[in-house]
């Protein structure tokens, strides 16, 4: 969702299966890619402990860990030390971190939560001229230093939360020594960190405290790519204002004399939906600090509230009730941590997508990052022996406790993901991108449709240009927006990108020119390539611009070999 409430613009590093923690990231470039041997094996044992835990007990531990926690405005030069001190006397603080949007920002977790009762009783709403304050007491705190700062202590490390440019990646990807490694390389990159993943459930916790004063057991939960292990730095926050625990403990069934609540009535749980929505975009527009841009977009197919929280750079959708999408990124979630070369291949075919403008930030009728995704998790099911299991088996090895249903729709899957057992398939990075573009290259769009819960090609039950059957909802079609050019344009790029990565002048590398994946980004690759025509057209170069490219990487390599040739002897 691009543009509700609280779906955030948050652009922040992935992390590998909610369990990565990105250390000692600088603003540098240089130091935006570089880990220390530490930092690497701290990564290893808290993705170890994290993925013994199911998809919900993650969640659960994070979002008790953002009740835990304060998000604060600081000086820009700030003492950490006495900032620290500070905090420390209303108790012990378990971790922290610093980051810059719109002004330095501070995230501290504390142990307790009578750390933050002991915290607020100390602070005060401030006084403003000429202007009225709203008395309303958030986690959102502003930490005043009074008088003049010394220059002289060390500044806190501010953690990175924009992604790396185009060029930055490039650079990086041209200095690796296989596709493999560029894939891999590129994941680390544009991956979520433990920090901004903290922070998106600190924005959660802090939406949480305002929908709260209605519905004190609500519980706003945050979904897609900030929790399903594909976001990428610069993506938004989705969000679901939960309700479902209230109805829950409300249909309790007892014999005998019993009392219920008086509630307003609606005609139907859309207009319910719709009210509550309303007056929550009301709230977090009038009194929610840091939130701006606020729109109820209530007439949607799924009504939201779209908001842009400053002091995180979010841009954020809020919706309700949405407990489909939250299993839909459970699932993603599962496959991602089935096998580290689904996640390595999921980035850089949203790269690819996005560099050449197949996906898009803007509505409209491009393929999304999730129908995109949906499209990766098929063509490993396909491979020989399948990378990934089907749908429907990972519902066959569902426990009782996993059973779920949801408007109707069997949403049961699997939550321990040591019942599932993967068949041998060692096919590398760079084998599984050529397929995968010749894969969708010569796919029948026209008349078959993905289906993940079967694992295979099916018959298209309406005639839109691309039907990928929703995981849950069967009966719904998650690419209906996308209109039959666009297709085409996907199927073009398909084709060209499996031609390029055939010729042995892109797999070669060069220290001069962008080589394998990195080749496929650049801008020459695809200019111009609007589809004329809906003939098929087979793998084989599709115009001069392809062989202009190749051209200029011999004409490099061949510049490298003279200059090292004249520098051999002139020495």
């Amino acid at each position: 969702m691009a543009a509700s409430s609280v779906v955030c613009r948050l652009r922040y590093r992935g992390l590998r299966g909610l369990g990565r923690f990105w250390f000692g990231l600088e603003p540098q470039t240089q130091g935006r890619f570089t880990s220390t041997a530490s930092a690497q094996k701290e990564n290893t044992t808290a993705k170890a402990a994290k993925e013994s835990k199911t998809f919900q007990a993650i969640q659960e531990e994070r979002r008790e860990q953002a009740e835990r926690s304060v998000l604060i405005s600081c000086p820009s030069k700030i003492n950490e030390k006495k900032f620290l001190d500070y905090l420390s006397k209303h108790g012990t603080i378990n971790k922290h971190f610093f980051y810059n949007s719109y002004g330095a920002y501070a995230v501290v977790e504390f142990s307790s939560r009578e750390s933050i009762a002991s915290l607020k009783e100390s602070i005060n709403i401030p006084a403003v001229e000429h202007e009225a304050a709203v008395p309303f007491k958030s986690r959102l705190l502003s930490f005043k230093w009074p008088g003049s700062q010394s220059s002289s202590h060390p500044m806190p490390k501010f953690k990175v939360q924009s992604p790396p440019s185009i060029n930055e990646i490039n650079q990086l990807l041209s200095e690796k020594d296989s596709i493999d490694e560029q894939l891999q390389c590129l994941t680390e990159a544009l991956e979520l960190t433990e920090e901004n993943v903290s922070l998106r459930f600190l924005v959660c916790s802090l939406l949480r405290d305002i929908t709260g004063a209605y519905f004190p057991e609500c519980i706003i939960r945050p979904f897609g790519s900030t929790v399903n292990s594909f976001g990428k730095l610069g993506c938004d926050v989705d969000m679901i204002l939960d309700l479902e625990g209230i109805y829950a403990t409300s249909q309790k069934k007892g014999s005998g004399l019993s009392l219920e609540y008086q509630v307003k009535r609606g005609a139907s749980e859309r207009a319910v939906t719709q009210s509550i929505l309303s007056v929550i975009g009301k709230c977090v527009d009038q009194f929610g600090p840091g939130c701006v841009g606020v729109q109820n977009i209530l007439q949607a197919r799924c009504p939201l509230v779209r908001f842009s929280h400053q002091p995180s750079g979010f841009q954020c959708d809020l919706t309700a009730n949405n407990r489909v999408a939250m299993k839909s990124s459970e699932l993603l979630f599962l496959y991602g941590q089935l096998d580290p070369r689904v996640r390595h291949l999921v980035f850089g075919v949203r790269c690819w997508a996005r560099v050449h403008s197949i996906t898009s930030s803007i509505p409209g009728a491009w393929i999304t990052n999730f129908s995109l995704t949906v499209m990766v998790v098929f063509f490993l099911q396909q491979r020989n022996p399948p990378i990934l299991p089907t749908l429907d088996r990972l519902k066959e090895l569902a426990g009782p406790s996993d059973k779920c249903v949801i408007e109707g729709n069997d949403c049961t899957i699997v939550s321990d993901l040591s019942k599932i057992t993967l068949q041998q398939n060692t096919d590398t990075l760079e084998k599984l991108l050529q397929e995968f573009f010749e894969f969708y290259g010569n796919f029948p769009f026209n008349k078959a449709s993905i289906n993940i819960r079967k694992g295979k090609e099916q018959t298209k039950p309406e005639t839109t240009a691309l039907y990928i059957q929703n995981p849950f909802e069967t009966t719904l079609n998650i690419s209906k927006n996308v209109n039959a050019t666009q297709l085409e344009r996907f199927v073009a790029l398909c084709r060209e990108s499996a031609w390029l990565l055939q010729q042995k002048e892109i797999l070669n590398r060069s220290s001069d020119s962008p080589w394998g994946f990195a080749a496929l980004l650049l801008p020459s690759v695809t200019s111009g390539a609007g589809v004329k025509s809906r003939r098929k057209r087979k793998l084989e170069p599709a115009s001069s611009r392809i062989k202009n490219l190749l051209d200029s990487l011999k004409i490099k390599g061949g510049e490298t070999v003279a200059k090292k040739g004249s520098a051999n002897s002139s020495s």
